[in-house]
């Protein structure tokens, strides 16, 4: 078969998925956007795209590009998805969806009313280390789930963005929705879907940042788990998304960044013991991510991380954020 030509616009974000594109046999890296032309030169012409834009509306029109990476800035997800999707090309979507529900369920309507295909980017999904964690909790390896917990430790204090879009006082880009959607994201997928929020947060760090720079959620599962976020963006320390999984048997500690996980179970041959197990390093899988994608498309199977999927993490951010904001419990949206 011809191989699918892709598109990636944000030179930044997308350097990972231009990588991924051209690696993957079934595509063929030929454009890349960004408003700095400079960069999408670079980026072009470090991996043999053919063109280089500084109008992602140019490659709406192009009939050789199937597949388009949004990997710009939050607030720009839901109306370039949109369009690229009603220009008729799949899209892979940068985490989080977009910044409220309204958005995601105008991304949702698109996919649904074209028939695209439509991918959130919710790495952690595609790390090693968490995906070794979900294959030995579904195993059974530390019984039945009761308690999860995890973390985006992430220190933004030089990590405005390009324009200082991170702190820009007009977008209030809350840290909880745009960074902690990855530890969100990673404990819907292993824990299931949450049913209630309840969260505090404080601003004590970044204090020309618009928004708190820390909160706390702790949520509540369908299936009677009950689990903690937390989301500090001015937090001194290597950046993290250290979590832990406690079972009826057992216990997994695992992240993103680190070439093993922890395993205990109460199996081990002594009560103090912790096995090891190495994993590769990949705490942004993009590959992986734009192989999955790729294969559904040539393969015409549905999406695990769609439009809809990505919309439950946002709405779990979401109900943390008004629930720190309320002092009030928030039940978490989960039919999209």
């Amino acid at each position: 078969m011809a191989k699918l030509g892709a598109a990636v616009i944000g030179a930044n974000m997308g350097a990972g998925h231009a990588v991924g594109y051209v690696n993957n046999p079934h595509t063929e890296l030929r454009a890349v956007c960004d408003l700095n032309l400079e960069s999408a030169q670079r980026l072009a012409a470090a991996h043999g795209a053919a063109v280089a834009t500084a109008n992602w509306e140019e490659l709406l029109r192009r009939d050789d590009i199937q597949i388009v990476s949004v990997a710009t800035p939050d607030p720009l997800h839901a109306p370039m998805t949109v369009a690229c999707l009603e220009a008729g090309k799949h899209v892979l979507c940068e985490k989080p969806m977009a910044l409220t529900l309204p958005e995601c369920e105008e991304m949702i309507a698109a996919a649904d009313r074209t028939g695209k295909l439509l991918m959130v980017g919710q790495v952690c999904r595609f790390a090693p280390g968490f995906r070794l964690t979900k294959h030995l909790i579904e195993r059974g390896e530390i019984g039945e789930l009761f308690f999860v917990e995890s973390e985006y430790a992430h220190d933004y204090t030089h990590a405005v963005g390009a324009g200082n879009w991170r702190k820009d006082p007009k977008i209030k880009r809350e840290p909880f929705v745009g960074g902690a959607c990855h530890a969100v994201d990673l404990v819907r997928w292993i824990a299931g879907n949450m049913v209630e929020c309840f969260a505090y947060s404080n601003h004590k760090v970044l204090t020309d940042w618009p928004v708190d720079d820390c909160t706390i959620a702790t949520y509540k599962f369908e299936n009677g788990v009950i689990g903690k976020v937390m989301c500090s963006i001015g937090c001194k320390r290597p950046y993290t998304m250290r979590s832990v999984f406690y079972g009826s048997k057992g216990t997994i500690i695992s992240d993103n960044t680190s070439p093993s996980i922890q395993l205990y179970t109460q199996d081990l041959p002594t009560t103090l013991d912790w096995i090891t197990l190495p994993v590769n390093l990949a705490s942004h899988n993009v590959a992986a991510e734009i192989d999955e994608l790729v294969a559904c498309i040539v393969e015409g199977r549905p999406l695990a991380t769609d439009g809809r999927e990505g919309a439950r993490t946002v709405a779990a951010c979401r109900a943390a954020v008004e629930s720190a904001a309320t002092g009030k419990p928030v039940a978490v949206r989960t039919e999209f």
